[in-house]
């Protein structure tokens, strides 16, 4: 077998790449050593700006399974029939930290997911929580500000953190959540994955269904205390992405069966409280748990940058029989993420390999900008429409329209009978044993209790006791015992 010869970026060979290029033995380092140049300016621009949330993440690759006739709600093609399958890429990821921050930590896991669908790609960003602390884009910077590092201590801030939750009263139920025994999973494995968002399905017929998605995982719950995460974090930061690694290599592919809840559009605009509130669950009673499929994880990214860093997911790539909602918290992801990846990444990121389509092609008329790889010949024109056979619109809508009326303005979100801050963050408590219950008020009043200020502390306590008067009693003296101590 020939000998591989190490070459420049241009690919000219390099004769030498131990020393650099000197005036003379041990004299100074030439301007004219090319090789050297290149080398520390690429090392220099190695980097490339981190994910200001879901910054610290792991993936892999696999496939999605349809095991359940699910065709009277979509016409989504790579749901179409039993049996089927579509090649996927799943990344998981902690929230709030940066790029280099632990896995074993008490925080929301993204859950993000890319069907290559024959329609194109399907990306359906989640977590492992069914809710979120906001209902509206407009407070979402905020919020990340508020559990961000503080910009005089550098570090995350109890003050802070609590400050917004005490004005954020729709934050009590993912913070019942958050502080609950789920706060911390033991692998991602070991966790289950929610699209969260409420999205719109449609049929062939062109009847409009409103579901939310539920990726059960098949290895079973398992969560870490607070003491097992610290002593976790302090062998091994990464955790998790250890796990995944050795558990896919190992031929353990773990997996996550899909269920989905489908309310009738019709129902929505009278349900108890609203739908699209990304801070509530629809209870299975009201709409049941339909099983979709099988998620498997059998493959590891062969270059964690190129393919984990590099992959980019945005919540309005969606196919024919998947639509959004007026989810208001979606609506701004739809935009937000999409244009966090043209910062990071240019405007081209579509076509790396792990954000192409797979099943299909790409065929538009995009050109030009940074590291554009597909750019057309002198037969492509680059405007439409054309006389020149060039792709053409299809006329046919991939998710039915969504009735709108009333005026334009800054409007609060409708209210519904039921609609309220606290009540389902009072049934998630009141579900839980005893022991559950100990456990949640001793991690919130472990955190709360930090805060310097009374005033954030009370309204935070006012917030648990409208949840629930015990849940608010049992956290008041948790908090009291630890900052009399």
């Amino acid at each position: 077998m020939s000998k591989r010869v190490l070459t420049t970026e241009s690919g000219a060979p390099v004769a030498d790449n131990q020393n650099s290029a000197t005036a003379g033995v041990g004299g100074p380092i030439l301007l004219q050593d090319q090789h050297l140049l290149e080398k520390l300016a690429r090392f220099n621009r190695e980097r490339i700006p981190e994910r200001v949330v879901h910054a610290r993440g792991s993936g892999a690759y696999g496939y999605f399974e349809v095991t359940d006739d699910v065709t009277a709600w979509t016409k989504a093609a790579f749901l179409s029939e039993v049996g089927k399958k579509t090649e996927l890429f799943l990344r998981f990821s902690t929230v709030a930290d940066s790029l280099g921050g632990a896995d074993a930590v008490r925080d929301p896991r993204g859950f993000a997911l890319k069907f290559y669908t024959e329609e194109g790609n399907y990306d359906l960003v989640g977590n492992n929580t069914p809710v979120f602390f906001i209902k509206d884009p407009i407070k979402f910077p905020d919020f990340i500000h508020s559990q961000k590092r503080d910009p005089f201590t550098g570090k995350q801030e109890a003050d802070n953190v609590w400050d917004f939750w005490a004005h954020a009263p729709e934050a009590t139920h993912q913070v019942t959540w958050l502080f609950g025994d789920r706060g911390i999973p033991a692998s991602y494995r070991h966790m289950n994955g929610y699209g969260s968002h409420t999205y719109q399905w449609t049929n062939e017929a062109g009847e409009a269904f409103f579901v939310k998605y539920h990726f059960k995982t098949n290895q079973g719950v398992r969560s870490l205390s607070a003491e097992q995460a610290a002593e976790l974090v302090g062998k091994d930061a990464n955790s998790h992405q250890t796990d995944l690694l050795q558990s896919i290599e190992r031929g353990v592919s773990p997996s996550w069966t899909l269920y989905v809840q489908v309310m009738p559009a019709a129902e929505a605009a009278d349900y108890r409280f609203n739908p699209f509130d990304l801070t509530k669950v629809w209870p299975h009673s009201d709409y049941p748990l339909q099983r979709v499929g099988r998620l498997v994880l059998d493959r590891n990214p062969d270059n964690v940058f190129a393919e984990v860093e590099q992959a980019a997911f945005s919540p309005n790539n969606f196919v024919p029989g998947i639509g959004p909602s007026p989810d208001k918290m979606l609506q701004g992801r739809l935009f937000a993420y999409a244009d966090a990846h043209r910062y990071r990444l240019g405007v081209n990121h579509t076509q790396l390999p792990v954000n192409a389509p797979k099943a299909t092609t790409a065929d538009n008329y995009g050109r030009d900008g940074l590291m554009a790889t597909r750019n057309g010949s002198r037969h492509d024109k680059n405007y439409e429409p054309n006389s020149h056979q060039g792709p053409a619109q299809t006329d046919a809508a991939l998710s039915a329209p969504l009735a709108i009326h009333g005026w334009t303005g800054t409007h609060a979100a409708p209210a519904h009978v039921k609609d309220d801050d606290f009540f389902q963050a009072g049934e998630l408590y009141r579900l839980m044993s005893e022991d559950e219950k100990s456990r949640l008020v001793s991690n919130i009043a472990g955190s709360l209790s930090q805060v310097a200020r009374e005033d954030i502390i009370e309204k935070n306590l006012a917030h648990f006791a409208a949840a629930d008067a015990e849940y608010g009693r049992r956290v008041e003296e948790a908090v009291r015992a630890l900052r009399e101590d």
